[in-house]
């Protein structure tokens, strides 16, 4: 196996998100640095703080350069953070009357922080225009097959009837879900950085919250007191990325046993293939999905120690951040891609569904059984009378509708209770009630019930 990079080639069908990777990339992180030094450098020449035909000037010059990340490496090795070169580099660049006023009482970390923060906007919206399509394919599904009967099955057990549509309605919901955390997370979130060497902004005197507010408004991020040593915002996305893909993975993980093939309820195009037993169709989406759900939630830890800051800035905590973060957002993202996919291959059998639910001779209508003879007995008599019928059921290979119907006089319609769909009308109406939901959250578009 290769290591697995952003940008790597063998494993981007599979486990890649070239479009999230461009924004994580050496090449993005230091063009959000550079647009973030212009901003600061416009801000101050407009305040005042530094002279303000240079200030602009500078701030001109600064987003007309490139610099390539090779510049960098040397010196991000030796200073652990990428400022000190950039900063370094950019002054080499820049005209001798202007490179004096860079970086004008800013941090590293201030630097490096609002790259990350403006790249996670354009991530964030990014996976939220993904959650919203997935959605939407979810509620195709729902409403497609909202009147196909299947088995639930609760603990690895065929339990009772249900329908396919409110599967797809639990795989939905948290989506939904979800979009609203997104749009929450956002404004504490997507907030400006500057803070200066210990978070004083004292370098800048007076006007140095001027400074801090101003920046926030030309790069259009919430204004906010400096939070070098405060992560717990970027804990709380990783926790809200970490969600999303284990939702994902928990349909995937759905899949993967729908798609076993002594149950074979669905299936996907393009199913994966065997190198050596040419009968495979490997539900190798659906696996994907599992993995990255729980990759994604191993990283959430990392994340959670990285929050541990000691006093106003700390190396090795910060190190950390940068070694987790990436790899979450990632997976998340990939998952959202591969997620979709997915719904794209699907092939739902509703004959074998029906197959597999005649199969149990009614067993998985016990449950109906009982309420139907409690309605003329005491319960604790019709629980009694069914499981004495599901174990001859299970002895003989009758229909368990058959013995009871042998057992008790009741006047139950043992043939009607067969046909589950006049019991499921409560599952319709929740799937209805879903539907309504993922309409009202995408501003009235039509993704409801029809």
């Amino acid at each position: 196996m290769s290591v697995l990079k952003p940008d790597g080639i063998l494993y981007a069908g599979l486990l890649g998100d070239a479009q999230i990777a461009a924004l994580l990339s050496d090449e993005a992180e230091i063009a959000a640095m550079i647009r973030a030094e212009a901003a600061l450098a416009q801000v101050q020449a407009d305040i005042g703080v530094i002279p303000q035909a240079r200030g602009q000037a500078l701030a001109a010059a600064l987003r007309a350069i490139r610099i390539e990340p090779d510049a960098l490496a040397a010196g991000t090795a030796k200073d652990g953070v990428v400022a000190p070169a950039l900063v370094a580099e950019l002054r080499r660049q820049l005209p001798a009357e202007l490179a004096p006023f860079l970086h004008w009482g800013a941090t590293s970390q201030d630097i490096a922080d609002l790259s990350l923060t403006l790249r996670l906007r354009d991530i964030l919206a990014i996976l939220d225009a993904r959650l919203e399509g997935l959605a939407r394919s979810l509620a195709d599904l729902a409403r497609n097959s909202r009147d196909i009967i299947c088995l639930a099955r609760t603990r690895s057990q065929q339990a009772a009837p249900t329908l396919f549509g409110l599967k797809a309605t639990h795989w939905l919901a948290p989506l939904l879900r979800h979009r609203q955390r997104l749009s929450q997370l956002r404004p504490r979130l997507l907030v400006v950085q500057l803070g200066g060497a210990t978070g004083t902004l004292s370098a800048m005197g007076e006007e140095g919250v001027g400074v801090l507010d101003a920046l926030a408004d030309a790069l259009e991020l919430g204004r906010a007191a400096p939070w070098h040593n405060q992560r717990d915002n970027l804990a709380e996305c990783a926790n809200l990325l970490a969600m999303i893909a284990a939702s994902i993975a928990k349909m995937g993980a759905d899949f993967t046993l729908l798609a076993q093939s002594e149950i074979g309820e669905i299936g996907f195009a393009g199913a994966g293939g065997s190198s050596t037993l040419p009968q495979k169709q490997n539900p190798v989406i659906a696996e994907t999905l599992v993995a990255l759900g729980r990759f994604a939630g191993t990283q959430v830890s990392a994340l959670h120690a990285a929050m541990i800051h000691q006093n106003e800035r700390d190396g090795a905590a910060w190190t950390l951040e940068w070694l987790a973060f990436p790899p979450l957002v990632m997976a998340s993202g990939a998952a959202l891609l591969r997620a979709a996919e997915a719904l794209q291959a699907l092939r739902l059998d509703p004959d074998r569904m029906a197959a597999n639910l005649e199969a149990t001779n009614g067993l998985v209508l016990a449950e109906a059984a009982s309420f139907a003879l409690a309605a003329h007995m005491p319960r604790a008599e019709a629980t009694a009378l069914v499981k004495a019928a599901v174990t001859a059921s299970l002895a003989t290979g009758k229909h368990m509708f058959d013995i009871l119907a042998a057992e008790t006089k009741s006047p139950v319609d043992w043939n009607a209770l067969r046909h589950p769909h006049a019991y499921l009308a409560p599952a319709r109406t929740l799937i209805e009630r879903t539907l309504a939901e993922a309409s009202a959250f995408s501003g009235g578009v039509d993704i409801g019930p029809r």
